[in-house]
């Protein structure tokens, strides 16, 4: 795409020539999200303000048939915010204000750009709780957990991103300005645009306000960290706690490698494994009763104590429950600051949690590469980090692909499917014929066609290049 004075002159008026930017350095900024080593500048970055702008540019865009790749902080793993045709980056950041908390309905109204804990704080402070929770919630912004459908350690119990969006203000590619539902609970009035919305991955609107339900803030937790002499079995233990009769709030497996390389890269937590521990589990529960917490956490060891355990660490203090959680968050952090990695956000049913994580390691084995696997057990979300290590450049470019197809067909055949929680973006779109067949692909497709009919929007990602 050239850029032309013409364009510059109509961005300028519509957003002020302070929030136009055209230099390489910005547009490199604005070109990455935190998936691999990619970056795709877009040829200029756009910072509107409100939702009049938003729609101003989109008519330009759409007019003039200009990529437009919507932009929030970056933190996604799927490249979803790459302008990979280059174009308008459209950076959400401005939109950061959280407009209201109904305390009386238990709902918020907010912007996009507002960081997901800086929302949680919020709400909290009026005894109020949004339990979603991804590892990157103090630095992603509630709009792309909604583009993303976004999950986290808390889902097991209290369900992901589109269990609580009820309404969403969104631009469409063509510029019209629609609102998706209403802000009640139920709502069975039509075809449901919110949830179409959500996990659309930017890719048919550009969401520019949210109404989220929220709960009551529970007051007490008890948090434990399980090491188990075998993988498998703690995948087994997984779902013998819910078929015992408890929903714990978290559930989340960690393997040994997985630990080891988050202790050295958080050196301030420190945890004493036995050389011959391969994983944990750390299980939470919570709620407002503590007698009933502390039976809760008496029926999950009378569970896991039927496996092959060490000694169960019981987080005693507020900094202890911090400092685990810190180890698992830092997870994926520790593995990228390690080597070369790609990250898959594999999910299937959780019985079938075993099965998949034996599969995956005999596919290392067979094309050469190391996996470091952890992930939210309680609903079946392995995330598996492919490691580079001393693999060479050419097996890294031929053998991994396979390795991740094979990886795609075993989760599919498993009754899973390719993401939990990361999305596809550019990074899977190719993989997604082995989730779905032709005719449901052209049903994806048709949909695009129908919202965004120069396909202009966020283009290049979820759908097969072949589609």
């Amino acid at each position: 795409m050239q850029i032309n004075t013409e364009l510059l002159t109509e961005l300028y008026t519509i957003v002020g020539e302070k929030y136009v930017f055209t230099d390489l350095e910005t547009r490199h900024n604005y070109g990455h999200d935190e998936t691999e080593d990619y970056n795709f500048p877009p040829n200029i970055l756009v910072k509107p303000a409100t939702v009049e702008e938003i729609a101003s540019i989109m008519k330009i865009a759409n007019k003039n048939k200009i990529p437009v790749t919507p932009i929030g902080a970056r933190t996604g793993l799927s490249g979803g915010a790459l302008s990979l045709y280059g174009g308008i980056g459209l950076s959400m950041e401005r939109f950061n204000k959280i407009i209201n908390i109904d305390e009386k309905n238990l709902q918020v109204v907010t912007e996009p750009g507002v960081i997901t804990q800086v929302l949680k704080d919020n709400v909290a402070e009026k005894g109020l709780f949004y339990p979603v929770d991804p590892s990157s919630m103090g630095s992603c912004f509630i709009g792309g957990n909604i583009a993303e459908n976004s999950g986290g350690a808390r889902a097991v119990k209290y369900g992901v991103t589109k269990d609580y969006v009820l309404n969403l203000e969104v631009v469409l590619p063509t510029g019209e300005i629609i609102w998706t539902g209403a802000n009640t609970l139920k709502n069975s009035t039509g075809y449901n645009l919110t949830q179409l919305m959500v996990g659309s991955e930017g890719t048919l609107g550009i969401i520019t306000k949210i109404v989220l339900k929220l709960l009551p803030l529970n007051n007490h937790n008890i948090l434990m960290l399980v090491p188990f002499y075998k993988s498998d079995e703690a995948c087994e233990a997984v779902s013998a706690i819910f078929r015992a009769g408890i929903i714990p709030s978290a559930l989340e497996f960690i393997e040994r490698d997985a630990i080891d390389w988050t202790m050295k890269y958080v050196p301030e937590v420190n945890v004493i494994i036995k050389d011959e521990i391969q994983a944990h589990l750390l299980i939470e529960v919570d709620g407002n009763y503590p007698d009933i917490l502390f039976q809760e956490a008496e029926k999950i060891m009378s569970v896991v104590e039927q496996f092959e355990i060490d000694e169960v660490l019981f987080a005693d203090t507020e900094e202890q429950k911090n400092a685990l959680w810190k180890l698992r968050r830092a997870v994926g952090e520790a593995v990228k600051s390690n080597s070369i990695y790609k990250e898959e956000d594999t999910v299937v049913p959780r019985y079938e949690l075993p099965n998949l994580l034996k599969g995956v390691k005999e596919i290392g084995r067979k094309y050469g590469f190391t996996t470091i696997c952890y992930g939210h057990a309680g609903d079946g979300n392995l995330h598996i980090n492919i490691v580079k290590g001393n693999m060479t450049d050419t097996n890294w470019i031929t053998e991994v692909p396979k390795g991740i197809t094979e990886i795609f067909k075993l989760t599919v055949a498993l009754k899973g499917t390719l993401s939990g929680e990361h999305g596809i973006g550019y990074v899977q779109k190719n993989y997604m014929p082995i989730a779905f067949n032709q005719i449901e692909l052209n049903l994806m497709k048709g949909i695009k066609q129908l919202f965004d009919p120069n396909l202009i929007l966020n283009p290049g990602k979820i759908l097969p290049d072949n589609l």
